[in-house]
């Protein structure tokens, strides 16, 4: 189990050495229209120069440029990273072995959720925002006591209008001129 953890450790430092190395791959010709987004697409042209390897080129995505094979698809700290979505989805996870990353569509009171139970079961969340915790399910009042509130609430919705300003007459031009 120590050798794994060393195995480990060792592929994920020589990952990080060998990012250092490899190049930013930006869509050829992106740098010279507008039009064209940076992120990597595959030259497919029968001419295309880096499809072709020609010097002064940028290099293209290839093989070579992967990471050690233990490293590949670990978080930084070690860890695999698992993509959680509901509370159900913890079931079967090794906290010391795995971390969680709550999916971007789940909600405030959903992530609440996640993240008290991942507490319970020792798990490391990585996208943590401060939530508050899941609130209590709370009992439904009588409907008798639903017709008060209705009440209360229409006999403060009464409110006086506001009084009017008695206008001042207004002066004629011919009043004006003499």
């Amino acid at each position: 189990m120590e050798q794994k953890a060393k195995n480990t450790e060792r592929a994920l430092r020589l990952r990080a050495r060998l990012k250092q190395k490899k190049p930013n791959f930006v869509r050829p010709e992106s740098w010279r229209y507008v039009r064209l987004k940076e992120n990597w697409r595959r030259p497919r042209g029968l001419d295309h120069k880096v499809r072709l390897k020609y010097n002064g080129w940028p290099p293209g995505v290839e093989a070579g440029y992967r990471g050690p094979k233990e490293a590949r698809g670990l978080h930084p700290c070690g860890l695999r990273e698992v993509l959680v979505y509901n509370s159900d989805g913890l079931n079967g996870l090794d906290a010391e072995a795995e971390v969680i990353r709550i999916g971007h569509t789940v909600g405030k009171r959903k992530r609440s959720r996640i993240i008290a139970e991942a507490k319970k079961r020792k798990i490391r969340v990585l996208n943590v925002k401060t939530v508050r915790e899941a609130p209590a399910e709370e009992e439904k009042p009588s409907e008798e006591e639903e017709s008060k509130e209705k009440e209360e609430e229409k006999e403060s919705e009464t409110v006086e209008e506001p009084k009017e300003k008695p206008r001042k007459p207004r002066r004629r031009a011919k009043e004006k001129a003499e």
